[in-house]
């Protein structure tokens, strides 16, 4: 007997993933801005938070990365695996992620040139950067679009395979799992240290939150019932899953909170094989949360605070380019006081600052500039904007 494949010819928009997008540039936004003050701030008496909204909040990327893959295979799943999907596929690829990874690749390394490195030959520059663009290294936070550039170039696989044995999709979870742990074990123990350079460049880390998107974004019609936690689903299985889900992540994630404590703070020294453990099952975790958080916050939420999340996380691509160059900016005035309550005022203000000014910019090149893509990719419509190439699946760029 064979397992039916989820046929839905027409998927319905799922508007709460603005909300999940929202969510995880927060998360990247807090990491970031909290990465100077967990070795500047280690004497402090409220290191323990700067450590928790580092460490916690590493939700966005594997956030990001799980929903990338939900929102292909939750559009592409159901439709003919052809030449024409996969040309349109990929041109939009092309338009709205390789060319903004491009340019804000030469901006970053131009900065860098600029402040750091203006001895160097024209020549040794390019060929640095050309290197730097195929590694996913022109600036630390890029590696995620180049990851996702990888796994592009493998979706027509995953497609053809999960669409032509549709019972392989029930095994998409833990088959994620045990490719990105084989390449880490592999990557550990059996090739020559250190192993493959930039582990975290490249897409086998991130397998198990590519293929956990994959199977749920497939069988989303029929499990929502599940993810959603609203009183018309609940069920004595489904609130008992939910609280166990709950439970699970906020323990998965303390547990991530307290090793770097204690390794920043104590010096006390782990497994490295530990600290994989706990952040894949912190992120894992972590996409089903705030699946459910969105949807709670979007009932629960006025309709303009709604509104305004969601606006957040559908410009959160162009935020995720640029916000660096705002902290880099800021970093390079650092406050001079031996006041502490400043000093937290002064981190808590590179937040800040990050997220509004990125947040303007991105606003308004999506309202005022023509060609935008070219920069931050796939922007909302604007009535008062240009037109950009056509993109009728605005849920394919998550």
């Amino acid at each position: 007997m064979t397992t039916a494949s989820p046929t839905i010819q027409k998927r319905q928009n799922i508007p709460e993933l603005s909300l999940v997008r929202a969510m995880a540039i927060i998360g990247v936004l807090s990491v970031h801005s909290t990465s100077f003050a967990t070795v500047d701030m280690v004497n402090s008496n409220y290191f323990f938070l700067y450590n928790f909204f580092n460490i916690f909040m590493k939700i966005g990327t594997t956030t990001f990365i799980f929903l990338s893959s939900f929102v292909l295979f939750y559009n592409y799943y159901s439709r003919p695996l052809d030449k024409q999907l996969l040309g349109s596929f990929y041109k939009k690829r092309l338009l709205y992620i390789i060319i903004p990874y491009l340019v804000f690749s030469l901006f970053y390394f131009a900065i860098l040139h600029f402040t750091y490195y203006q001895d160097r030959s024209l020549s040794t520059e390019i060929h640095n950067f050309i290197d730097k663009v195929l590694t996913g290294k022109a600036y630390t936070h890029l590696y995620f679009v180049f990851i996702n550039i990888q796994f592009y170039l493998m979706l027509p696989l995953f497609l053809w395979v999960m669409k032509k044995y549709p019972r392989t999709v029930k095994w998409a979870i833990p088959a994620g799992i045990a490719i990105q742990w084989a390449f880490f074990l592999i990557n550990k123990h059996v090739l020559p240290a250190p192993g493959v350079p930039n582990r975290g460049s490249w897409s086998l880390s991130y397998f198990s939150y590519y293929l956990l998107g994959a199977a749920l974004g497939i069988y989303y019609p029929r499990i929502k019932e599940w993810i959603i936690i609203a009183r018309k689903h609940a069920t004595a299985a489904r609130v008992f899953t939910w609280i166990i889900l709950w439970t699970l992540w906020v323990a998965a994630g303390l547990t991530h909170v307290y090793l770097y404590y204690e390794t920043r703070l104590h010096k006390k020294s782990f497994n490295t094989t530990l600290f994989d453990l706990v952040w894949n099952i912190h992120g894992l975790l972590t996409a089903l949360v705030l699946i459910q958080l969105a949807f709670i916050l979007s009932k629960s939420l006025p309709k303009v605070l709604t509104a305004l999340i969601a606006r957040l996380g559908a410009l959160s691509f162009g935020i995720y380019l640029i916000h660096p160059f705002f902290l880099l900016i800021y970093r390079r005035y650092p406050l001079d006081t031996g006041t502490a309550w400043l000093l937290h005022l002064w981190y808590l203000g590179g937040f800040v600052l990050a997220l509004t000014l990125s947040w303007i910019v991105v606003g308004f090149f999506a309202r005022y500039v023509p060609l935008n893509w070219i920069v931050f990719g796939n922007l909302p419509k604007s009535k008062k904007r240009p037109s950009q190439p056509a993109l009728p699946d605005r849920q394919l760029d998550a």
